[in-house]
């Protein structure tokens, strides 16, 4: 699987995520394996029932967001949790949040200039094939059949990072929660872009809407981003990028 060029240049893996977004984004790492503040009570009541593991990583991805957001000049603000668990971001700013063992990343943007924003974190590990039908269309499994069967199960962990990368992009404006075949992933191999294309219509993005995404694999991790256009209900006339 190729990388998106010149994503790997800065030798810096937070300089390398921000590469991924649009220059209006803050990005922050920290390790979700650490312990980190908690200084807002109304994100611990999150965390009532959480476990130890849970509790850090939730802290973890507080921290990154607030790092984020101070380089943006902004004061630190509680980020708590809604009842379908998504970050509840303050005015005046949107973000994401995603994390595996090692890693957290937060991504924050003005929500006057940014409407939406995605980022999603999955190991560079194969997808297990028993899941391709459970995660993948119709056509997103013919084009994996077309691949070499070593670098099958990457792409189709690809489709995975993505989907679940739009969703995160989609569901504070949307409020929607998507099956994995509500949306169709098309990958550019060659540039590092993929689209995201609503395959039914929910609040906000009409069927056939399409979120555009950027992506790399580095340091054994899939990493995807999404940025959304100010007007994600108006599907393109055109694909960017194209499977074939």
């Amino acid at each position: 699987m190729s990388v998106h060029p010149g994503t790997l240049s800065t030798g810096s893996l937070q300089d390398d995520i921000a590469a991924l977004f649009a220059p209006a984004v803050s990005v922050a790492l920290t390790d979700p394996a650490a312990e980190h503040d908690a200084p807002f009570a109304e994100e611990e009541t999150t965390l009532a029932r959480a476990n130890d593991k849970r509790r850090r990583e939730f802290r973890a991805g507080r921290t990154a967001a607030r790092e984020a957001m101070q380089e943006m000049g902004l004061p630190p603000l509680a980020i708590p949790a809604d009842e379908t668990r998504a970050p509840v971001w303050p005015e005046p700013v949107t973000g994401s949040i995603t994390h595996n063992e090692t890693l957290c990343i937060a991504v924050i943007a003005e929500r006057r200039n940014v409407p939406g924003i995605g980022v999603d974190i999955e190991e560079a590990t194969p997808l297990d094939p028993e899941l391709f039908p459970d995660i993948c269309t119709l056509p997103e499994r013919a084009w994996l059949s077309l691949q070499t069967e070593e670098t099958r199960g990457m792409l189709a962990k690809l489709i995975f990072s993505a989907k679940e990368c739009a969703y995160k992009c989609q569901f504070p404006l949307s409020r929607t929660f998507l099956e994995f075949h509500d949306l169709e992933i098309t990958a550019d191999l060659e540039t590092g872009q993929f689209e995201a294309t609503y395959l039914r219509s929910v609040p906000g993005f009409e069927r056939g809407a399409r979120l555009y995404g950027r992506y790399m694999v580095t340091r054994g991790q899939i990493i995807t981003a999404i940025t959304a256009e100010q007007h994600p209900t108006r599907a393109a006339q055109r694909r960017r990028v194209s499977w074939w």
